[in-house]
């Protein structure tokens, strides 16, 4: 009896690939009637969040309810623009930069100062560091600038031995602002220089003691730059809030930005333009620093972390572009 037959492969399969265990055309495994059968590639739908359009859609109309009623209220807008930059708020917006950066200097000085003290062994050092901050935190502000601003009212004759003078020569606007402001942020920059400080790890110091540094050098050179990246964020916030709390200097009679705007409203009676003015002011020059802050801690956070944050022009952009979570589908983002 003979033997049967092959059967001829299909006809959609080609012969070459049946035999010798031989490679298609494009090199792939060889396609037999056992093989199976690929996969349609995934179509995939991007979920669609209707959520966010009525969310945006309420806020813009919310946005557009609050600039329709300032379009219309009694405000003399041209008054607004004429009086941005004029000369009495561009002296004061300059005196609002001015004590705002001394300000902000003694307080970052003093307050690194007393947070080394305040981690010292010493008891003394300690005690006399803890009761300062608790002194300066636990009074507010204006009241600081009120109590140095009239100190002659005490000690009418500043006698220093070398100096002498009456307190009221002495005990400027200035000076009584510089005085009030940088004392009380110096009491909370101990504690935001604290927290840096102590989130470096103590076998840094350690190290350092073992290759012969003083405790002095080590804190200079070891660990105050490692803990830079834990006190410039909560630092830029403080200077930002500075420029803000500047504004308590107008009690004394200091010439800052509040100060020149009421001056000019007291003469012309145009309270809200002016003190519109003032706000305008104060968005720029608090803009500004934010910007810069932004870039400064991005700058610190180089060595920790590897994708940085991205830009605020790229957070804007990709909000402008997109109301949608992105997804990961087959290595491609939809």
């Amino acid at each position: 009896m003979s033997e049967p037959e092959d059967k001829a492969p299909p006809a959609s399969v080609p012969a070459s690939n049946t035999e010798g265990g031989g490679t298609g055309a494009d090199g792939a495994a060889p396609v037999t009637k056992d093989s199976p059968v690929p996969p349609e590639a995934i179509k995939a739908i991007p979920v669609r969040h209707y959520g966010r359009w009525i969310s945006a859609a309420i806020v813009l109309v919310l946005f557009g309810l609050v600039v329709a009623a300032f379009v219309g209220a009694d405000i003399t807008w041209p008054t607004v623009g004429r009086y941005l930059n004029q000369e009495t708020i561009l002296t004061g917006a300059v005196n609002t930069l001015w004590i705002t950066l001394l300000a902000m200097l003694m307080g970052v000085v003093l307050g690194t100062v007393l947070a080394v003290m305040r981690l010292s062994k010493n008891p003394v050092m300690s005690s006399v560091a803890w009761g300062y901050i608790w002194v300066f935190r636990g009074t507010p502000v204006l009241v600081q600038l009120l109590i140095w601003y009239n100190l002659a009212l005490i000690f009418p004759i500043l006698d220093l031995g070398f100096y002498r003078d009456e307190m009221n020569d002495v005990m400027t606007p200035f000076l009584a602002a510089l005085l009030g402001l940088g004392l009380n942020e110096a009491a909370y920059m101990a504690e935001i220089s604290r927290a840096g400080i102590q989130s470096v790890d103590e076998g840094q110091t350690e190290a350092a003691h073992a290759l012969g540094m003083t405790g002095s050098r080590t804190m200079r050179r070891i660990v105050l730059p490692q803990a830079m990246r834990v006190i410039i964020p909560p630092t830029g916030n403080e200077f930002i809030n500075m420029l803000k709390t500047s504004s308590l200097a107008y009690a004394i009679q200091y010439s800052e930005l509040l100060f020149s705007a009421t001056r000019i409203s007291s003469r012309n009676l145009e309270v809200m333009e002016l003190l519109l003015v003032a706000t305008i002011w104060y968005l720029i020059l608090t803009t500004i620093f934010s910007v810069g802050q932004y870039y400064l801690e991005r700058y610190f956070q180089r060595g920790s972390s590897r994708n940085l944050p991205p830009t605020p022009w790229q957070r804007v952009r990709r909000s402008l572009t997109s109301f949608r979570t992105p997804s990961q589908v087959g290595g491609k983002t939809v």
